[in-house]
């Protein structure tokens, strides 16, 4: 391959040829670094900046959109002279955003971040990605802004749907998948939100307090997990404050752990309103986002004249051009441009479908109710807008499909962000779904706006199927673990007409179930997407066996969190831009927890959740055996899964770290999900990566010497084999 180590003028001249020559791929890292900086020898400070500041890429207030640019989330010109494409964004993890309809398309909704997090499986996260980054590709979109890595610290946060679970190993390895699936397809993909944000109230000034060892050990590590796995073109800085610092201006994290410790090469850019001065530059931020959310374009001509005029500025601005451009030329989006083209709505809907039957995760089956019997007779199907579509969560993530949303129902009357904030469903309608399963059934509807009428109802039905919803959006968290509008209610009231009642759940994270103990099962289906529906019914009747395991804890109650009461509910008025009074200001001590996120503090308190991490049923059962560990530099675990019941199933094995010499504790070390044949077993080996086994101490990462116990596990709360190991003392920095 050509060298790019060429002269300026050079490159200005004939980069048109080189380009050619370079083909349709991405360029390896060293070519990808080397034609970068060639690339930004050749711009002038000008041109420089023009990389450094986007707009929000739809009508709001003043800004035009240029001609032929799609609406979307974002929008920064390109350089012609120098063939830089210009980087058209588009939200979000869950596939191409809806923005209210505003583009007049749809596209294929993947389920939520927790129902993919339920599926433990990596591969399914590329295969998402890559989905949903070819329907980017097909919109016109070169960047696509996704996805959450973000640890739920608690359950109540608005965005918790969007993220992939509690656990830094889970959500580093599945976030890093989905990011290599969507690079694949030639999409930047960038991960979010830098970091500590797990609630949304306040969310542009709340400061979130916690020591570098607990960060280092839980919400970072799922950030350094998911880069070295994925290789993302860009991160997303959060909202929020760190430990006195806004997020999006903070050096000690953007160019002290993320660009210093770990090397990251890519360009952190702004969430949308969240730059306050020029200076972030200084330190660390490298691209103002939606910049008419801001006061003003603090990366605009304010940063062109500090750039003229201060060498630290010059010096800052070239490194931030070359950020960009290299991540550009390493995913190829120059070479391989978006080009609008038809989206194949079919093919989507069956990855979808995929996702969300693997993701659904069953809770409670009482007497094998479940499968249902396809002879049954008389079958009620009780609220959640079940006979028209599946829920959706809100806020950037919100994706539909063709026709848009079957049901929406505003949440905010007027603003320009009320188009995202409806509580919108998807066109795929579990009734239906379950009367085509059933078809010499009477399958019949109630909404279950009132508990005594539903409860007259379900007295006449062999079999009771209430669907329970709990919508959450950006921007809001909940203020409790409760179905809202008086579904409990509805839930106790039918179940006490009715012991076969079977309560399918739609929410965005854990609810409280106060009638657990009267219904006969329980199936959590998230928000399931595209082809929820369908994807419901299938599991319901047994046509494919449930085999999601829960990615986050559900307590029994919010007395058991960290924080019973949340945070800033009493005192900050919530909306969706998350701005409060002047000189209003929100600490949120997360030292209370420190690395110890969900399961982690349920087993250091001693406490009894609701459901365990990594619990799920199946209509099969499970022998889990012979686990055994290796230590050394290069640690690994294997064991034995055997599927000891009558039909295909899949299980996740878990290997967990109960005791180290400093004392007991609960981490995942690792997981692998497993398809097995009835009588079907396998021997299995996962890799443990050293830093699930160290401390960070100010010398960085230390593994103490002595004995470390570990414990294979059908939950966080299940751990049913021990084998223990010797480690020697050893302490390194930031790589493994």
């Amino acid at each position: 391959m050509r060298s790019w180590l060429c002269c300026a003028a050079w490159l200005a001249a004939c980069s048109t040829q080189a380009m050619a020559q370079v083909g349709n791929v991405p360029l390896s890292a060293g070519d990808a670094d080397k034609r970068a900086a060639a690339t930004e020898r050749a711009m002038t400070n000008d041109e420089r900046v023009t990389l450094l500041n986007g707009i929000l890429a739809m009508p709001y207030g003043d800004t035009k959109v240029p001609e032929g640019v799609p609406f979307g989330a974002g929008y920064i010109p390109g350089i012609a002279r120098l063939n830089i494409p210009a980087l058209t964004e588009t939200d979000a993890s869950l596939g191409v955003s809806y923005i209210g309809g505003m583009r007049g398309d749809g596209a294929t909704a993947l389920p939520s971040g927790l129902a993919m997090g339920s599926t433990w499986s990596p591969q399914l996260m590329r295969e998402g990605g890559a989905l949903i980054a070819g329907e980017a590709h097909a919109k016109g979109f070169n960047v696509l802004l996704a996805g959450g890595i973000n640890l739920v610290r608690d359950p109540r946060g608005g965005r918790a749907f969007e993220y992939l679970g509690e656990d830094p190993l889970h959500s580093g390895l599945l976030g890093g998948a989905a990011v290599a699936g969507i690079q694949s397809r030639n999409v930047i993909s960038k991960i979010k939100h830098f970091v500590l944000t797990p609630t949304e109230i306040g969310r542009q000034f709340h400061n979130g307090i916690i020591n570098e060892g607990a960060l280092r050990m839980s919400d970072l590590l799922a950030f350094e997990i998911a880069i070295e796995e994925g290789q993302p073109g860009s991160i997303m800085c959060a909202y929020n404050k760190v430990n006195g610092a806004q997020a999006c201006g903070n050096d000690p994290l953007l160019n002290g752990v993320l660009k210093k410790d770990w090397g990251y090469k890519g360009w952190v850019m702004s969430d949308w309103g969240s730059v306050r001065a020029t200076d972030f530059a200084l330190k660390g931020l490298d691209q103002q986002s939606g910049s008419q959310l801001d006061a003003a374009v603090h990366f605009g001509k304010p940063l062109l004249d500090a750039a003229n005029q201060d060498k630290r500025y010059r010096d800052k601005v070239s490194d931030m051009s070359r950020r960009i451009l290299r991540s550009i030329y390493a995913v190829g989006i120059d070479q391989n441009p978006p080009r609008k083209a038809p989206i194949d709505f079919t093919a989507g809907a069956a990855v979808a479908q995929e996702i969300a039957e693997k993701g659904m995760v069953l809770l409670k089956n009482q007497n094998n109710v479940l499968p249902l019997a396809a002879s049954a007779k008389k079958i009620l199907v009780i609220g959640g807008y079940a006979d028209a579509g599946v829920l959706s969560g809100a806020g950037s993530s919100q994706v539909q499909g063709e026709g848009g949303p079957v049901v929406s129902l505003p949440t905010m009357a007027e603003g320009p962000f009320a188009p995202i904030m409806a509580q919108n469903y998807h066109r795929s309608s579990p009734l239906q779904a379950i009367r085509a399963r059933a078809p010499q059934a009477e399958v019949t509807f109630r909404d279950g706006r009132y508990p005594a009428e539903a409860a007259i109802a379900a007295k006449n039905a062999d079999l009771v199927i209430v669907f329970a919803t709990q919508w959450m959006s950006e921007g809001l968290d909940v203020p409790d673990l409760s179905l809202p509008t008086g579904q409990d209610e509805v839930v106790a009231a039918v179940a006490k007409a009715n012991p076969n009642t079977v309560v399918v759940l739609q929410t965005g994270g854990p609810v409280a179930m106060p009638w657990q103990g009267d219904v006969a099962a329980i199936l959590e289906a998230w928000y399931p997407g595209a082809r929820g529906g369908e994807g419901i019914a299938a599991v319901l009747f047994g046509d494919v066996n449930p085999s999601g395991r829960l990615p986050v804890t559900f307590p029994a109650s919010v007395a058991q969190l960290p924080r019973p009461g949340l945070p800033g509910a009493e005192t900050i008025e919530p909306n969706f831009q998350g701005y409060g009074k002047p000189g209003q200001t929100l600490d949120i001590d997360y030292n209370i927890e420190g690395a110890d996120v969900g399961y982690r503090w349920f087993a250091r308190k001693g406490a009894k959740p609701l459901y365990p991490f990594g619990y799920g049923l199946s209509y099969t059962s499970f022998e889990r055996s012979g686990l055994a560990v290796t230590g050394g530099k290069t640690p690994s675990a294997s064991f034995t899964l055997r599927n000891t019941g009558a039909r295909d199933g899949a299980d996740i094995g878990q290997v967990y770290l109960v005791e180290t010499p400093l004392g007991k504790t609960r981490r995942l070390v690792g997981f692998s999900r497993i398809d097995l044949k009835p009588g079907e077993a396998r021997r299995v080996e996962v890799a443990i990566d050293p830093r699930v086994l160290a401390d960070w101490t100010s010398k960085g990462w230390k593994i103490a010497g002595g004995t470390y116990r570990f414990a294979l596990g059908a939950s966080a709360d299940d751990l049913i084999e021990e084998a223990q190991v010797q480690l020697t003392e050893r302490t390194w920095n930031y790589a493994k």
